[in-house]
């Protein structure tokens, strides 16, 4: 079969694509068939690492990327909620591990691959795992509303996604939509906007032209119960106006030289909560309640992929899996996908 591997981190250049025979799945595991692999900058930052040319902390090569939907091929003792021919979706595949899903068979823990309904996509599948599992924890983080999204667990609640057409935000927006929230997102360009809508979100604010602290007052007059922040370093002030009392920030994205100063006062005068979220290191509880409301709403047509949900896909063959790292690491708008089999 073809993989693509890297044994030292660096630039996309280290990726190159080598074959290796497929592993047979022991007790507890499946082999899957990857059709499609999903990127998330996870893995470009992952493969990365401290810099050009240091060793991975693994004794053997290391292939990439957390997500990917594809085809049961085998399955190990021990295995009964899964059976060979079953399409499925994949979540931290490569977490821990030496094996992603940039490869044309993959086996894993069966834990780690779930069924996908008739009504979804490979598409849809791969593009679930860290976005989508990211935005439920998100929405559930604050101490009063369900651990597990569902319809109307949301309800009466005020939801502000920052920069809604990255992934993780359109996953926020059609999730907390579903759970019955009022959604408000911000953009930058009348093309996100678009996205936006399409995903669900019911207030759209285009913060390059719109003062955001006063639109989301005119909309949310007693604030914003959860923000799913995208830049906690540029928007904590904005943040700490527009937050309710007890409401909760939850910061998920970074880059390795971020900062950020934070107005006390003002949070705590009303309580106000942060969280800093990586979505691998949650509790086993946490990510079980996140995979069950993913997969509940997957199941409802909620987590569509593609162009009419708010989603472009960008798709690369798996002989240009450095070409797809890249694409994430440019900021490519919506969801970098590679085809690594055919469906």
């Amino acid at each position: 079969m073809k993989a693509v591997t890297y044994d030292h981190t660096g630039d996309s250049s280290v990726l190159s694509v080598v074959e290796r025979e497929p592993v047979e799945p022991q007790q507890g595991e499946v082999r899957v068939r990857v059709v499609v692999s999903g990127v998330n900058p996870t893995d470009w930052k992952s493969r990365e690492g401290a810099g050009a040319g240091a060793s991975t902390s693994f004794d053997e090569p290391k292939t990439p990327n957390q997500d990917g939907a594809g085809v049961v091929d085998a399955i190990g003792d021990d295995v009964e909620h899964l059976a060979v021919g079953d399409r499925v979706w994949l979540w931290d595949v490569a977490f821990g591990t030496n094996n992603g899903t940039a490869q044309e068979y993959v086996t894993l823990p069966a834990t780690h691959a779930v069924a996908l309904p008739e009504n979804a996509s490979f598409d849809d599948g791969a593009s679930l795992g860290i976005p989508a599992l990211t935005a439920h924890l998100a929405l559930t983080a604050n101490e009063n509303v369900p651990d597990r999204l569902a319809p109307g667990a949301l309800l009466g609640r005020v939801v502000l996604v920052s920069g809604g057409a990255g992934a993780v935000s359109h996953a926020a927006i059609q999730l907390a939509a579903w759970a019955g929230a009022t959604v408000l997102t911000t953009v930058s360009s009348d093309e996100k906007a678009e996205l936006a809508r399409l995903a669900g979100a019911e207030h759209i604010i285009d913060y390059k032209t719109e003062d955001v602290a006063a639109r989301v007052k005119q909309i949310a007059p007693h604030g914003v119960d959860t923000i799913v922040e995208v830049n906690i370093a540029d928007n904590i002030d904005l943040d700490t106006k527009i937050i309710t009392r007890g409401g909760i920030v939850v910061s998920y994205a970074f880059d390795t030289t971020d900062t950020v100063s934070l107005p006390i006062g003002a949070a705590m005068g009303r309580n106000v909560r942060f969280r800093f979220l990586l979505t691998y290191t949650v509790t086993e509880a946490e990510k079980q309640d996140a995979l069950a409301g993913v997969t509940e709403a997957l199941a409802a047509g909620v987590l569509g992929a593609g162009a009419s949900t708010g989603l472009p896909l960008t798709r690369f063959p798996l002989a240009e899996t450095g070409a797809a790292h890249d694409a994430v690491e440019q900021g490519t708008v919506g969801k970098v996908l590679i085809d690594v089999t055919p469906a």
